[in-house]
């Protein structure tokens, strides 16, 4: 596999991501509670938060409220390894490119922005490793490793829901363990979606990132936990600061870590979910679908023209450009299901319907 250098944005650029509900509104004139938000992979039935005790919103946050504690038992993670409750895992993505000297980094493309925008703000070089030339596990693809000296791998990915497995990532770990360089992990959408990384986690140079947003749908929460090399866990909590996390995120964030029936239940209920997503979105004839089990994705070359038929019933996806293609989250309730039922089935008619009126146009071009 080769890998290539990075085109970047200015790295003053803010990044577009899911959820910028309040422009679509702006720009379909659809009122914001009309909306069905399907963009952001976030799961729309999330774990019940209960009231707060008014002490939790009075004191501030205390790092020895056992917090940590529940991290390691809900994740496995050995007594070994650095555990670091962080406010989402987006603050580690931009703190983390600070802890080390200009290097070469290599980045899944396509990938969540976020990784890239930031190790280049700090200093890198950022090198794209391209999904697509991705050799399957069973083949030793890995010699352009000896190039970078940090991986940063999203597994899933982020928008594609492509997996690595354990046993791949360690090999890399360990190729790039030799001339001291990093594994980052970025399990965001791990949940109930294949092997993570977090019960070996304590290897030096290896960093896994784990978030509350997205399984347990506590997206506004901010809140997630840093794992791995307590050497690189320490120096990123010095860089963070005290209070990095909120009291009240931390106390929420015990609660759910703990809550192991629902997390049994939901795991079991996003698994059945994303399956129909899938035969909702195959039965459209979008073809080539795959994912995690909180969303959906499919490259095709008309993507930006589905998107906007699905917007203009007020359904709202996300898009990406390099490839062309959509990432649909999942409905909540079966209200929600029948209406990306129906919307799917006016976008198709709209794009099959241009289509036709494409070809002709060239047709009489051809004739004349």
């Amino acid at each position: 596999m080769k890998v290539k250098r990075a085109t970047m944005m200015s790295p003053d650029e803010r990044l577009e991501h899911g959820g910028r509900l309040g422009e679509a509104v702006r720009r379909w004139g659809i009122p914001r509670h009309d909306w069905l938000d399907l963009s952001t992979g976030i799961n729309s039935i999330g774990w019940p938060v209960p009231e707060i005790p008014a002490s939790v919103w009075q004191r501030l946050p205390e790092d020895d409220d056992d917090l940590e504690t529940e991290i390691r038992r809900w994740s496995g993670a050995p007594s070994s390894a650095g555990c670091l409750p962080v406010s989402g895992s987006q603050a580690a993505i931009q703190m983390l490119p600070g802890l080390r000297k200009p290097c070469r980094v290599g980045i899944p493309a396509p990938g969540y922005q976020e990784h890239a925008h930031c190790w280049s703000r700090a200093g890198h070089e950022v090198v794209p490793v391209p999904l697509n030339s991705l050799a399957s596990d069973a083949e030793d693809d890995s010699h352009w490793l000896a190039s970078l000296d940090v991986l940063v791998w999203i597994n899933p990915n982020n928008p594609t829901g492509l997996r690595v497995s354990r046993e791949r990532l360690l090999s890399w770990h360990e190729q790039l363990h030799v001339h001291s360089g990093w594994l980052v992990v970025d399990e965001a959408f791990m949940d109930g979606s294949g092997e993570s990384l977090l019960p070996i986690a304590d290897k030096p140079g290896l960093v896994v990132l784990r978030s509350l947003g997205k399984f347990f749908g506590l997206a506004g929460l901010r809140a997630g936990a840093v794992i791995g090399d307590p050497e690189i866990t320490h120096r990123l909590a010095i860089e963070l600061g005290p209070w990095a996390i909120s009291g009240p995120a931390r106390y929420i964030m015990a609660l759910a870590l703990s809550d192991r029936s629902w997390q049994i239940e939901t795991t079991a209920r996003l698994a059945d979910a994303s399956q129909r997503l899938q035969r909702l979105m195959e039965d459209t004839g979008l073809s080539t679908v795959t994912g995690t089990s909180l969303f959906r994705y499919c490259a095709f070359q008309q993507a930006e023209a589905f998107a906007d038929a699905l917007a203009r019933e007020g359904v709202l996806v996300r898009r990406f450009e390099d490839p062309n293609a959509l990432r649909f989250g999942l409905p909540g309730t079966e209200a929600e299901w029948q209406r990306l039922s129906n919307a799917l089935a006016i976008a198709q008619k709209t794009i099959a319907r241009t289509n036709a009126e494409t070809s002709q146009i060239w047709q009489r071009f051809f004739f004349f």
